[in-house]
């Protein structure tokens, strides 16, 4: 029997010939990822096994990201923590204030993710890295612990869905609208512990930002990871971030697999997710006309150059729509200092924006762009769960980064291509 791509990498770092859909496994890990909300819980709990320090000092990551800098007394704390435990045991890739970065960007171009990695992450966006052909997944903070200690996990083999993407995208078609499409089309739970395996000649017209951003959201389907095949562009990007080796795995022509969706990117329209479920999708035709009172432009799904790059295009020269509040937030510090270089951060104040440090705060409603009551958001983030950005009673509508600068000049949500 054929297997996956996810398969072929979980059943190598088992040490088993083949797996197949179901089968409890152990595997090996590459890297284990935590940050300043999953760390402290984690530490706590390998405090209280009988170990000697973490499996490797060199494949553990601790990212300070969702709330740094610091925005009260408890989030310091909590960095204190993930500080002062990187330090006991010499993690080499403890990233902090000066150095730090949304995690599933700054993992990546630190080269620290290649091709062929199983990598857990105590947060549910890990599976960002299946963009580069690794298996990654998110995890508890326990599992987290025991990950640390051991260097290995147990898995559930997972089934796996086919997404076959084909043609090229109009102008202002995203990989973010080629994600949200998806999980319009199945649901939030239409691939419940599965993986999302992408293929298709359409994948080669999608940058890699693109691939990061689906990837990103493959959780927001509930798969268990997403996944795609390793061609050029991936092996560029690579060879220009890591040093790391990288191992190709392809899927079998006999490969099995529960269902098979087509996506067609010529037809592909901007996409709106609505309140307050990701699956709530209508094509930006069908939005009508809906005020918003704040745009977020950021996070770990869309704040790579690339979106900020169209953002900046669509705002040059202009203003944002008086009274409207419009939040920037590159993703890490090169990314930063490639937009400043570009000039997007002068078009962005000059449009009457502002330009946050890398950070999560506003996407989970921890700060940086808080809402208030009856409040509405355009925001390319990734959930707009019930007062997921605030209050109980504000709406958060997501959007690809040209769908959320168009807004921002209206303040309404608009369509980028008019």
């Amino acid at each position: 029997m054929g297997m996956t791509m996810t398969q072929k990498i979980l059943a190598a770092h088992a040490g088993l010939e083949s797996v197949v859909a179901g089968q409890l496994i152990e595997a090996d890990l590459d890297l284990v990822l935590g940050n300043d909300i999953t760390s402290p819980v984690a530490i706590h709990e390998i405090e209280k096994m009988n170990v000697d320090g973490v499996f490797h000092k060199d494949k553990i990551a601790l990212v300070m990201d969702h709330f740094v800098p610091n925005k009260d007394i408890k989030s310091a704390e909590h960095c204190k923590c993930v500080r002062e435990f990187a330090c006991k045991n010499e993690i080499s890739n403890y990233f902090d204030v000066g150095e730090m970065g949304i995690e599933h960007a700054l993992l990546p171009e630190k080269g620290l993710t290649v091709a062929g990695d199983v990598i857990i992450g105590a947060d549910s966006h890990t599976c960002t890295y299946g963009a580069l052909g690794a298996f990654s997944t998110g995890v508890g903070s326990t599992d987290m612990a025991a990950g640390m200690a051991t260097g290995r996990a147990w898995f559930k083999v997972p089934s796996a869905i086919k997404v076959v993407i084909t043609g090229k995208p109009q102008k202002y078609v995203s990989g973010k609208d080629v994600i949200l499409h998806l999980i319009g089309t199945i649901g939030v739970d239409g691939a419940l512990y599965q993986s999302l395996e992408f293929v298709g000649d359409g994948i080669a017209n999608l940058s890699m930002d693109d691939r990061f951003t689906i990837a990103n959201m493959a959780i927001e389907a509930g798969a268990k990871n997403g996944i795609f095949p390793v061609d050029d562009l991936a092996k560029q990007y690579m060879e220009a971030h890591s040093k790391r080796p990288f191992v190709v795995y392809e899927a079998d022509e006999d490969a099995e697999y529960e269902r098979e969706v087509v996506i067609d990117l010529n037809t592909l329209k901007p996409t709106v997710s609505f309140p307050h479920l990701p699956e709530n999708t209508k094509t930006i035709d069908e939005v009508g006309d809906i005020a918003i009172d704040q745009v977020v432009i950021g996070s770990c799904t869309n704040g790579r150059y690339d979106d900020l790059a169209v953002a900046a295009e669509i705002l040059k020269g202009k203003k944002v729509k008086k009274g409207l509040r419009v939040i920037v937030i590159p993703a890490t510090q090169q990314i930063y200092l490639d937009a400043m270089e570009a000039g997007f951060i002068r078009t962005f104040i000059e449009a009457g924006a502002i330009v946050s440090t890398p950070t999560c705060g506003p996407c989970l409603g921890g700060y940086m762009g808080i809402l208030a009551e009856g409040e509405r958001c355009v925001s390319t983030t990734n959930r707009n769960f019930v007062g997921r950005m605030g209050h109980v009673n504000s709406e958060i509508y997501l959007a690809s980064p040209a769908v959320a600068a168009a807004s921002a000049l209206t303040g309404k949500i608009s369509d980028p291509r008019k």
